[in-house]
C-alpha cells in the first residue's frame, strides 16, 4: 500500500481495547437534550459536590431553566454569545448549560486575562452578555467595555454555611487577591445579581429549535501560532460526538456510577468538555474546586471515592514527590488522564514506581474539541500519545507539503472526524491555512510534528514552531527538555531557540533548579550533561538559570514566552 492507503486502513483498530467499535453512530440531538436525559435516568444523584455542598440533576435542570428563562427576558436569543468571565463554580455550569438551552453559545474567559486579553475576546466574539465573577468586574470595567448586560455572582453563593469564609480566602487565592465591587455596582444600568435573576425567574425558557450539525455551541479561544488568540468554532454535533467517541473508547467507565475530580479550569477545552461536560452527559457526580488546592483534593478524592482523575505533566510531575501523595490509593481508579502537554518519561517512570498506577495519556486540541487521541487500557506503549478515537482518522504529510509520508517518518499530523472544528470565528484566511480537503473530506493541520509507527500508534516530536534550525539541522525542543529532565538537580526547562546571524538559531535552555542545588550547578555542567546524551547540534549553546518560568493557562512550560524573551535579547 502507499503511505495514504496505510493511514486510512487505520492500523490502530487492531489494538483497541476489546469491546471498542471502530466507528460509533453520533446521536443527533443538542447539547441541552444530552443533558436532559441523564437528569431523566439521574434526577436525585449528585451532579456537583462543591466543597461539601451538594447538587443533584434535578436541582441543577431547575437552576439551569430559571437562568435560561432570565436571559431570555432580558433579551439573549438564539445565535448571540454569552461571555463566562468565571471561575470554577456551579455557577459555571448553570451559565453554560443555560446558554446553551437558548441556542446561544458560550465563549469562556480565561481568569487570569488582562483587560486589554478580555477585551479582545468579548469584542471578537461579539458578546452582548456577560457572566461575571464579582471580583473580576473591575478587570472588565477596566478594559472599557459596555455590554448591555453583566450578571455578577459570587463563589461564596453556593458554599456551605460552614465554609462560607472559605470563599473569601479561595476568591483571594484565586485572583491575587482581587476585591467584590461595591455594592453601588448592581444599581447600574445593565447589571444584574446571579441569585436575584434566579430567584425572581421560574424555570420555563423559551422552546428553541437547534439544529446540531450547524448551530455553535461554544467559541473557545487558542492562542495560535501568532497574533491574537482566534476562537475555534464547536458546533453541538461537535460537542456531542466528542462525548460519544471518548465513552465508547472508554468501557470502563460506567454511565451513571463515576466520581471525577474537577479542579481543572473550566474556561480551558480540557477541563470544560472532558471534565465538566463529560462527566455531566453520562450522568457522574463532579467534586469541583475552584482553585487546584492539592490537600483539599487529595482529601477528596478518598471522601468520595474518586473514579477519574484528570491532569497535567505539571501536576504529576509535583505529585510524585509530594508527602501526601499516597493517601490516595491510586490503583482504585478506572482512569488516571493526562492532556494539554506532554508527559516527561522520568515523571511516567517515577509516578508508576510511586503509585503503582499508569497515567493514561491523550492528545487533543481547541480545534478537535479537546480530544482525538488515547492510550488504549490494555496497552500502554512508552513515548506515545496512544491511537485515534473511534470516527477519527490521522495521517501524517509533509509539514511544508501535502503529500503523505511514509510510517515512521516525522511529518505534520491532519486529522478528519466529527470532533473536528468547523473553522475559526470570522476568520477566513486563517480557517484556510488549516483545512485542507483531501478526496472530498475536510482535514485539519495540526501544526504538530508527529510519527505514526507500524501498529498505529502515534509519537509527538514538538510544534512546528518550537522546530529549531540549527546550522541546517532540526533539533525538537521537546527532544532536548527530555535530557534536561533527566538530570536529578533539575526541576524544571523550556527549550527554545534564539536568532544567530551565522547559525540561524542557537539553542537556549531555561532551566529552574531544585532549591538545594541553586548557586551550586553551574552553566557549564548543564551543557557537560547534556553533551553525553546529545548530538553535538542538539546540545544547547545557552543556559540561563531562572527561578520559575512562564506556565500556560494550563500550568505548561510557555515557549512562546520564553522565544519571545529571546527574540528580543
Amino acid at each position: 500500500m502507499n503511505p495514504k492507503e496505510v493511514y486510512l486502513s487505520k492500523p490502530w483498530l487492531k489494538y483497541y481495547t476489546e469491546g471498542v467499535p471502530a466507528e460509533i453512530d453520533i446521536l443527533d440531538i443538542s447539547v441541552p437534550e444530552l443533558f436532559d436525559r441523564m437528569v431523566e435516568k439521574y434526577g436525585n444523584k449528585p451532579a456537583l459536590i462543591f466543597y461539601g455542598k451538594q447538587i443533584k440533576y434535578r436541582e441543577l435542570k431547575e437552576l439551569v431553566d430559571r437562568l435560561a428563562t432570565a436571559l431570555a427576558d432580558l433579551g439573549v436569543i438564539q445565535g448571540d454569545t454569552v461571555a463566562l468571565y468565571l471561575l470554577n463554580s456551579p455557577q459555571y455550569v448553570i451559565a453554560y448549560f443555560a446558554t446553551l438551552r437558548l441556542g446561544a453559545k458560550v465563549t469562556p474567559i480565561s481568569p487570569v486575562y488582562t483587560s486589554i486579553e478580555v477585551k479582545h475576546q468579548i469584542e471578537d466574539s461579539e458578546a452582548r452578555t456577560v457572566v461575571c465573577q464579582d471580583i473580576l468586574f473591575d478587570n472588565l470595567d477596566k478594559a472599557g467595555l459596555h455590554p448591555e448586560r453583566v450578571i455578577l455572582t459570587s463563589i461564596d453563593e453556593y458554599l456551605p454555611t460552614l465554609k462560607k469564609w472559605f470563599g473569601k480566602s479561595a476568591k483571594a487565592k484565586a485572583c491575587n487577591g482581587k476585591q467584590a465591587p461595591a455594592a453601588e455596582s448592581l444599581k447600574k444600568k445593565g447589571v444584574y445579581s446571579f441569585q436575584e435573576l434566579l430567584k425572581k425567574y421560574s424555570p420555563a425558557p423559551p422552546p428553541v429549535a437547534i439544529d446540531p450539525r450547524k448551530d455553535l455551541a461554544v467559541l473557545p479561544y487558542t492562542g495560535g501560532t501568532t497574533g491574537l488568540p482566534k476562537a475555534a468554532m464547536l458546533t453541538h454535533r461537535n460537542l456531542v460526538a466528542l462525548q460519544g467517541q471518548a465513552l465508547s473508547f472508554w468501557p470502563t467507565l460506567e454511565e451513571g456510577k463515576e466520581v471525577i475530580m474537577a479542579f481543572l479550569p473550566f474556561f480551558h477545552i480540557y477541563g470544560q468538555v472532558v471534565v465538566m461536560l463529560g462527566g455531566l452527559v453520562q450522568g457522574a457526580t463532579l467534586v469541583l474546586f475552584t482553585t487546584p488546592d492539592i490537600d483539599q483534593i487529595l482529601s477528596a478524592m478518598e471522601r468520595y471515592q474518586a473514579s477519574g482523575f484528570y491532569g497535567v505533566p505539571t501536576l504529576f510531575e509535583y505529585l510524585k514527590e509530594y508527602e501526601k501523595t499516597d493517601r490516595v490509593n491510586w490503583k482504585r481508579l478506572k482512569l488516571i488522564a493526562c492532556g494539554a502537554d506532554t508527559l516527561h518519561e522520568s515523571t511516567i517512570d517515577a509516578w508508576e514506581k510511586r503509585t503503582g498506577s499508569k497515567i493514561f495519556e491523550g492528545y487533543g486540541m481547541t480545534e478537535t474539541t479537546a480530544v482525538s487521541h488515547s492510550t488504549p487500557l490494555h496497552r500502554h506503549k512508552r513515548g506515545s500519545f496512544g491511537v485515534p478515537l473511534p470516527n477519527v482518522k490521522a495521517a501524517i504529510i509533509e509539514p511544508d507539503g501535502t503529500g503523505f509520508l511514509p510510517v515512521g517518518e516525522v511529518g505534520e499530523m491532519i486529522l478528519s472526524g466529527p470532533n473536528i472544528m468547523q473553522g475559526y470565528w470570522k476568520r477566513p484566511e486563517s480557517t484556510k491555512e488549516v483545512m485542507m480537503e483531501i478526496d472530498g473530506e475536510m482535514w485539519l493541520r495540526t501544526g504538530d510534528l508527529v510519527s505514526m509507527d507500524e501498529e498505529g500508534y502515534f509519537h509527538f516530536f514538538d510544534r512546528k514552531r518550537d522546530l529549531i534550525k540549527y546550522k541546517g539541522y532540526s533539533v525538537f525542543a521537546r527532544h532536548v527538555e527530555e535530557v534536561l529532565y533527566q538530570h536529578p538537580q533539575i526541576k524544571a526547562a523550556g527549550v527554545v531557540g534564539v536568532p544567530d546571524p551565522a547559525a540561524g538559531s542557537l539553542i537556549k535552555a531555561y532551566v529552574v533548579l531544585e532549591s538545594e542545588a541553586r548557586g551550586k550547578v553551574s552553566e557549564e555542567e548543564i551543557i557537560a550533561f547534556c553533551c553525553q546524551k546529545l548530538a553535538h547540534y542538539k546540545v544547547p549553546k545557552i543556559v540561563e538559570f531562572r527561578g520559575e518560568l512562564p506556565k500556560t493557562d494550563v500550568g505548561k512550560v510557555s515557549r512562546r514566552e520564553l522565544r519571545e524573551e529571546g527574540e528580543e535579547c
